[in-house]
């Protein structure tokens, strides 16, 4: 009994830790706000509250156009989880939407979907994959690398200007190509003048 438990147990933990990567490479918080707000914008058009024993309908005229908006935005929510690549046109849409739901569908789902669709709309625009560890502890170490060396290159330039020109041939000119030379105080920046 004890060998299932941890073998169901370890399945668990492994799809879970699989759900965790698959939802850390694409937008899928934004989704999710997106598809949620769809659901309260399509929904109370046609909903009959019950209080009791009194009945409130809230069916508008533009039930239709509630229900088109709402499905659109639950199609964009899925769209933002399996093709992240169209996230900044999936994030504008779901924001004009939500936008267009506020006089359309009573004031966005009373608010409620406008505001899960806005946000997520929002969150959808802004989002940027982000970086393995790897390749981040990687670039970290070849930036101080870049560093160290561009240091020691003009401490090499500022002590010894004449073997610079030595090394140009003797011409006394240095031997820099993009007349961006930080001896000469232009830091990689053309003048004006």
């Amino acid at each position: 009994m004890s060998a299932e438990i941890s073998a169901i147990s370890g399945q668990i933990v492994r799809r879970r830790s699989q759900f965790r990567a698959w939802r850390g490479t694409r937008p899928f918080w934004a989704g999710l706000y997106v598809l949620l707000g769809g659901f309260p914008i399509m929904y109370f058009p046609y909903a009959h509250l019950q209080f009791g024993h009194l009945t409130l309908a809230m069916s508008t005229t533009a039930g239709a156009g509630s229900l088109i908006i709402g499905v659109l935005l639950i199609v964009l929510g899925i769209s933002l989880w399996f093709q992240k690549h169209i996230q900044i046109f999936a994030g504008v849409a779901a924001i004009l939407l939500a936008l267009v739901s506020l006089p359309v569908s009573n004031f966005g789902g009373f608010l409620i979907g406008f505001l899960l669709a806005l946000i997520g709309g929002a969150m959808a625009v802004s989002w940027a994959p982000g970086v393995p560890p790897g390749t981040q502890e990687r670039g970290d170490a070849e930036q101080d690398g870049r560093a160290l060396r561009s240091v020691e290159a003009r401490a090499v330039t500022e002590a010894a200007p004449e073997a610079v020109t030595e090394a140009a041939g003797g011409t006394g000119e240095p031997n820099e190509l993009s007349e961006t030379n930080p001896a000469d105080g232009a830091n990689g920046r053309h003048s004006a003048g």
